[in-house]
């Protein structure tokens, strides 16, 4: 059980180990608090055809909703060198899952910033539910 989000961290830093980069050479882990308290962990898969290749984020969601969880609270993404924002078709993904107030945590080993989903995805495609109008 994870108690906290640098626990969450860690957690995320460890996946980063088992990427699969040969060609970017980034190593990306993600871990993810479901709402029960489970963890579930990721890393980026890639594939010589760039299209082809996963990102850390769904990895560990993929992972989670495999296992039967469909709420979370919290998810950790690591990269050593760069700083690993969600990327558009992740934060799509995620969104499927996600209501907005779901702790990000997207570090390096020199930078460290928390948003919430929400901030990251202010306004999502999805086709059950209407978007609000802008002023």
């Amino acid at each position: 059980m994870v108690n906290d989000l640098d626990e969450l961290l860690k957690l995320a830093v460890e996946a980063s180990k088992k990427s699969y980069s040969p060609y970017s050479r980034i190593k990306v882990g993600a871990s993810l608090l479901s709402s029960d308290g489970k963890v579930y962990s990721g890393s980026n898969i890639e594939n010589s055809s760039y299209g082809l290749s996963i990102c850390a984020e769904r990895v560990a969601l993929f992972n989670a909703v495999f296992d039967g969880a469909k709420k979370f609270t919290a998810l950790a993404v690591y990269s050593q060198k760069i700083v690993p924002v969600p990327c558009g078709a992740c934060l799509q993904v995620l969104s499927e899952f996600f209501e907005g107030n779901e702790v990000i945590i997207y570090a390096s080993d020199a930078i460290k910033n928390k948003l919430t989903f929400k901030e990251l995805l202010p306004v999502r495609f999805n086709l059950g539910e209407k978007n609000e109008k802008a002023d």
